[in-house]
């Protein structure tokens, strides 16, 4: 406890509790064997600080002795001057396992290894805590097992009993076990048939475990280490190279059995003389073919059998041959019945025999028959059966033991070949990208009676790349794609069966990359019942018909018009810049443009600069000028100049299905004038000054009235004299 606290006080490092370290390795002693490889692992856990820990490893001859340095897994200087030419040729090292496991290794342990070798890992902890070395005893003995065999005889009658005897002995120096093992090898593999020890224990073999239980390999110990074991009715699948191997054994603290060495001596090769059963083969034809169609039946007999078994069985096996003079000559088998009766059909012929359309069978024990319901001329040739002997082994299986060939029974007439014919033409042509190709195949057939057709479209890009299947129809009219078909395509291709022997493919959207030959390849076929398999009867490829177009994009023109051609300032210019397609045009949503428009203050002048564009994907972008904020809205007067606009089209390509990018066109340029009139900038100010002064008058005016009615008026009145004339005089 007083550790742990002055590690926390110390670094307050530690994260939990107080942790020691702790070194392993194997419990002893460690018996071994001398020139022997041993290998002692020693391992830490428990300890802080680096993941990957390193180890040091000491030899004492006594557990108290003096320490030898032997290895070190990271000072390559650490070794004794007495071990030092061993760490370097390889003879003692030591291997990394984990980061806090290594493995030290000797090659060839020596008698003056025996000793006590000491692990040690240098600390790396905040507490000196637990141990940091562990001891572990080796002893070396020397090597005194011996394996001494006896031959078996080279050659056993099928049947006998095979006696193998091993003797296997070592001096009892300290407690070690023994075990002997018995194996037979056939060319490079070895296969182990029963082994017994180290404690009395018998093990066998994955192939021998029925025998074994069954009293067919039986174990005869012996005195002084004579071991033997009899193998019981021995058959052929008996022979091979017999070898003995020894092996001492020991059983260490841990609970563990150690092999510390073997031997292994070869007994010698054993050779099984097989008694095999006769038997004669007859192959006739019961029912032999005139015409295509026509059945077929071939009896093949066995008879003078001697030697069978008891409870041994008969199995065939059918095997056909083309004719001569083919190129090549092929054998194929057909199918067989093992002795069970069990049916294996060649590859080739397993649909037929599944619809019922050949079969074999066995109508009595020693008579086998093949039947073809409608033959065809693939079916001529020759034929040959196998019957195989088969009996009871040891072990109850059922194994071929003999096989004998019939001589070959030759099948043929005389038959008018099929012949297909199949004409190809075009129904629509692919002029231009987007358009549609059509090809119809027409097929004529001879010396076929009614017959189903499977259709492939094929194509190529010359006449010498590789062809490419594009769609296929089978018989039973299922359209299916070819591997070279764009699955983002598929909608675009049709193939359709337009008549009793007319087909018909469509390919819409042509691109540039259908270009090339296309053609028809069709195989005739012929069922020989209704509802069973179809079988080939003939096939044959039609002319070739060319795609060949180039690719003619749309044609685009520009123009350029303004409303106006001078314009007085605060007032709207509009002008429109316009784009007109011809050519192959395409639909209104596979077009895109892009509009940039470009101002020059001079006529003529060479410096241009842009006011605004909008992008393909209709963004709008506006470039700020000195003299206005806003390039579309009211001019001033420094916006006389030339204005021109360019576009750039965007389609989208039929012939490649991808957007393409045409050339750039620039208009022709409009000049735009802003007028200056000294009358339109000066009656504004005139009329405000005019309206002014009139105000001004009429209010003095009215001023003075008032004034003179209020203020200068004579309060006296005098009567009026009735003389006129003096007051007109007055007046």
């Amino acid at each position: 406890m007083d550790k742990c606290l002055f590690a926390f006080a110390f670094g307050l490092l530690m994260l939990g509790g107080c942790s020691a370290r702790v070194v392993t390795v194997p419990p002893g002693p460690l018996i071994r064997v001398e020139g022997q490889p041993v290998s002692i692992r020693c391992d830490v856990k428990e300890y802080t600080g680096p993941s990957e820990q390193d180890f040091e490893w000491n030899m004492l001859k006594d557990a108290k002795g003096q320490k030898t340095k032997i290895i070190s897994s990271f000072d390559s200087r650490y070794s004794d001057q007495s071990y030092s030419k061993r760490v370097a040729s390889g003879d003692i090292s030591v291997v990394r396992l984990q980061d806090n496991e290594v493995e030290l290794k000797i090659a060839e342990v020596k008698l003056t290894d025996a000793g006590f070798y000491e692990c040690q890992t240098p600390s790396t902890d905040y507490v000196i805590s637990g141990n940091y070395m562990a001891q572990v005893q080796l002893t070396v003995i020397p090597n005194t097992l011996k394996v001494s065999p006896k031959t078996p005889p080279p050659v056993i009658s099928e049947g006998s009993d095979l006696t193998l005897s091993c003797n296997v002995t070592r001096e009892l120096i300290h407690p070690t076990y023994l075990s002997v093992t018995w194996s037979v090898k056939k060319g490079t593999t070895s296969e182990e048939i029963l082994t017994y020890g180290p404690q009395g224990d018998v093990v066998t073999g994955s192939r021998f475990a029925r025998r074994y239980a069954e009293g067919g390999i039986r174990l005869v110990p012996g005195r002084n280490g004579v071991f033997e074991l009899v193998i019981s009715r021995m058959t052929t699948s008996d022979e091979g190279n017999y070898e003995c191997n020894g092996t001492e054994w020991t059983h260490e603290s841990g609970g563990n059995w150690i092999k510390i060495v073997e031997s292994t001596k070869e007994m010698g090769t054993v050779a099984v003389t097989p008694t095999e059963p006769n038997f004669t083969l007859t192959l006739v034809a019961e029912v032999n073919p005139q015409t295509t169609a026509e059945p077929t039946e071939l009896a093949c007999r066995v008879t003078n059998i001697a030697n069978l078994p008891l409870g041994g069985r008969l199995g065939v096996s059918w095997e056909h041959t083309s004719l001569p003079g083919g190129d090549p000559q092929t054998s194929h088998p057909i199918g067989s019945l093992d002795a069970n009766g069990n049916l294996l059909p060649g590859s080739i012929y397993m649909e037929r025999m599944k619809s019922g359309a050949l079969t074999l069978s066995r109508v009595q024990p020693n008579t086998f028959k093949l039947r073809i319901l409608r033959t065809q001329e693939i079916d001529m040739g020759q034929y040959v059966c196998s019957v195989s002997a088969w009996s009871v082994n040891s072990q109850g299986d059922m194994v071929k033991t003999s096989e004998n060939r019939s001589s070959p029974l030759t099948v043929r007439w005389d038959t008018k070949r099929p012949i297909v014919n199949v004409v190809a033409k075009r129904i629509r042509e692919a002029s231009v990208g987007g358009s549609t190709f059509e090809l119809g195949c027409s097929v004529t057939t001879q010396n076929i009676g009614d017959a189903g057709y499977s259709v492939l479209i094929q194509s190529q890009d010359s006449l010498d790349s590789t062809v490419r299947t594009i769609m296929t129809l089978s018989p039973d009219n299922v359209v299916q794609h070819g591997g070279a078909t764009d699955p983002n395509r598929r909608d675009n291709l049709v193939l359709t069966k337009s008549g009793a022997a007319e087909f018909r493919f469509r390919l819409a959207g042509v691109q540039l990359s259908d270009r090339g030959y296309y053609w028809c390849d069709v195989t005739a076929w012929t069922k020989q019942q209704p509802g069973q398999a179809w079988t080939k009867a003939s096939s044959s490829e039609s002319n070739k018909i060319r795609i060949n177009f180039l690719e003619n994009g749309p044609s685009f023109s520009i123009a350029i018009k303004s409303d106006d051609s001078s314009v007085y300032p605060w007032e709207t210019a509009k002008m429109e810049c316009s784009l007109s397609v011809s050519g192959s045009s395409p639909k209104t949503d596979d077009l895109a443009y892009e509009v940039k428009w470009f101002f020059t203050r001079l006529r003529g002048g060479p410096a241009s600069v842009q006011v605004a564009s909008v992008d393909r994907f209709g963004v709008v972008r506006k470039i700020n000028r000195n003299s206005s904020s806003d390039p579309v809205s009211s001019v001033v007067s420094s916006d006389s100049g030339e204005y021109f606009c360019s576009v750039t089209p965007w389609y989208l390509s039929a012939s490649t299905g991808a957007w393409t990018e045409a050339q750039e066109l620039t208009s022709s340029k409009v000049f735009l004038a802003v007028k200056f009139a000294v009358w339109d900038s000066l009656k504004l100010p005139l009329l405000y000054g005019a309206s002014a002064s009139l105000g001004v008058g009429l209010f003095s005016l009215v001023l003075g009235l008032v004034c003179a009615q209020c203020c200068c008026r004579n309060t006296a009145h005098l009567p009026r004299s009735r003389n006129k004339l003096m007051d007109l005089e007055m007046d």
